[in-house]
């Protein structure tokens, strides 16, 4: 009897080894699990970080403004609706349904770079952002805003493409916007930039109406 006890006390203990072994392994694996999961969604969140950061790249700039001749729609508070869009705009002239005015409109564009060699652009809608009782008061501000400039700009270089059995040459140039512009040219300019740094060029440059120091210098020509 006494035998028979202690090997039933025996088994026992064994039993209860062996279930406290399964708790640790169960445990272990639940650790494991959490831990994979932890490691998963931090690569997610840095995933999304990297994108972040990419999306600085992006630069919105001052793209192009223009004047266009309209009629004053409806008076809304001390607002104004311009026609035939009917967009509005603050009326600080006390202007009156009916009257004829000017607007001058400004377009932005966001810019990513895709390679040394260009960038992708996105083009806003057009935008009215002041009202003037003449168009020669408007064009004083689009002379101030749009200035037609004579510049040199570092030259990355020129390279030759083949299309449909003939040859193109093309330059690529730095803007002193710091976006990068791909041009073609003729062979004769082909030989004469492919061995420089720095080229002239004519530009327009497109100042930011509220933020001046904000440009976007526009490739117009060459100027040698």
């Amino acid at each position: 009897m006494s035998l028979n006890r202690n090997s039933g006390s025996r088994n026992h203990d064994i039993r209860v080894q062996q279930q406290k072994k399964k708790r640790m392994i169960n445990n272990l694996l639940v650790l494991g699990i959490f831990a994979c999961l932890i490691i998963f969604f931090v690569y997610i969140i840095n995933l999304g970080a990297e994108g972040n950061d990419n999306s600085i790249d992006t630069a919105t700039v001052p793209w192009d403004y223009k004047i266009e001749s309209a009629k004053v729609g409806d008076i809304i508070g001390g607002d104004m609706t311009i026609l035939p869009d009917n967009q509005l705009l603050p009326n600080d002239n006390n202007y009156a349904t009916g009257d004829q005015v000017w607007t001058l409109k400004y377009m932005t564009a966001n810019m990513l770079p895709i390679n040394e060699k260009g960038n992708d652009i996105n083009l806003s809608s057009w935008e009215p952002i002041k009202s003037y009782s003449s168009k020669e008061a408007a064009e004083r501000d689009l002379k101030e805003l749009k200035l037609n400039l004579k510049a040199e700009v570092e030259l990355v270089g020129v390279y030759k493409t083949e299309y449909q059995g003939k040859l193109r040459q093309f330059a690529v140039i730095t803007l002193p916007s710091g976006h990068t512009v791909k041009q073609p040219i003729d062979d004769v300019r082909y030989q004469k930039f492919k061995n420089k740094k720095k080229v002239s060029v004519m530009l327009e440059e497109v100042h930011d109406f509220v933020d001046y120091d904000l440009a976007m210098a526009k490739f117009r020509g060459w100027a040698e």
